[in-house]
């Protein structure tokens, strides 16, 4: 059986209205894509934590107008180890479980967490704090079927406390529950271990034992510093940030790391190249069909 089971490209709402979603959903069926990640917080759909009926009914209709695995990114800002929001944040992740479930969607996305350089004389109780948001997550998704993918992130501010991707891997071992995989971003990976002048490639080898979904991109894993661009196009044009650019943009080896590295059964290969990139979208998705091929050819050799 293969590790990774599809691909495709990541979606959301332009403007906060599902009309804008809708038409993006329409251009990537017409491209032959078969999952989209949906960022359902690009939409009023959770207030307070629970969802509103009626617009999660609106986007259940539309979901299904589709044939798309789909897959959900939760919030962008998620931060389980802030003491201040921990809890309406977990209530907010549990009502968009309760979305995935309505339109079929059986893994989604949480941020790893942070603390800001004042913070710090926190850090081994932020680290108890995330492990028992997640656990929590973890045990309401289970009913429903529902992974939590775990996602690494890279340093944003000066002193900023983060897991590291082999310290986001310990995280999902140290939970222990069937329902909590570990997301590998391979950008932030890269620019992470720049950052801290780490082995980007051994980083990838301690989360892929336990790596259940991917988000791939490229770049050039060069931290952005304090560099701020006038246009997003600048940062592209020095190479600098989280670049979420086309694959062979960059300089990242994609088909070294796939034949390299295997993942966790059912794992989704979800680039996340946006609507800026269209008319690189499909090279991207006969490349990333290209690796899903290798890791399987490569997966094949190992077992015999």
């Amino acid at each position: 059986m293969n590790s990774i089971i599809s691909t495709g490209f990541n979606s959301g709402s332009s403007d906060g209205e599902l009309g804008s979603l809708e038409t993006d959903l329409r251009r990537l069926a017409d491209m032959g894509v078969d999952t989209v990640e949906l960022a359902l917080t690009t939409i009023d759909l959770i207030a307070g934590g629970r969802a509103i009926e009626e617009r999660a009914e609106r986007l259940e209709a539309l979901t299904c107008q589709f044939p798309f695995r789909y897959t959900v990114h939760g919030l962008v800002s998620s931060n389980f180890m802030d003491p201040a929001t921990a809890r309406y944040q977990v209530d907010a992740a549990k009502a968009l479980v309760e979305v995935c479930d309505s339109i079929g969607a059986r893994v989604i996305v949480q941020h790893g967490g942070h603390l800001r350089a004042d913070q710090l004389f926190e850090r081994a109780e932020a680290d108890r704090r995330e492990r028992e948001a997640l656990f929590e997550l973890a045990e309401f998704a289970r009913p429903y079927g529902v992974r939590i993918a775990f996602e690494n992130i890279f340093t944003t501010e000066p002193g900023q406390y983060r897991q590291t991707p082999a310290e986001i891997a310990a995280t999902v071992k140290a939970v222990d529950h069937p329902n909590l995989v570990a997301l590998i971003d391979f950008s932030h990976a890269y620019i992470e271990s720049t950052w801290r002048g780490l082995d980007f490639r051994d980083e990838l080898r301690a989360m892929a034992p336990v790596a259940g979904h991917l988000h791939v991109h490229d770049s050039f894993g060069r931290p952005q510093g304090f560099y701020k661009p006038y246009h997003p196009q600048e940062s592209t044009a020095l190479g600098l940030g989280d670049l979420h650019m086309p694959l062979g943009w960059g300089d990242i080896d994609w088909e070294d790391i796939f034949s390299e590295l295997t993942f966790l059964p059912d794992t989704v290969l979800m680039m996340e190249i946006g609507p800026r990139y269209r008319s690189e979208q499909p090279a991207c998705l006969e490349r990333a069909q290209q690796l899903m091929a290798l890791n399987a050819a490569q997966k094949s050799i190992a077992a015999e």
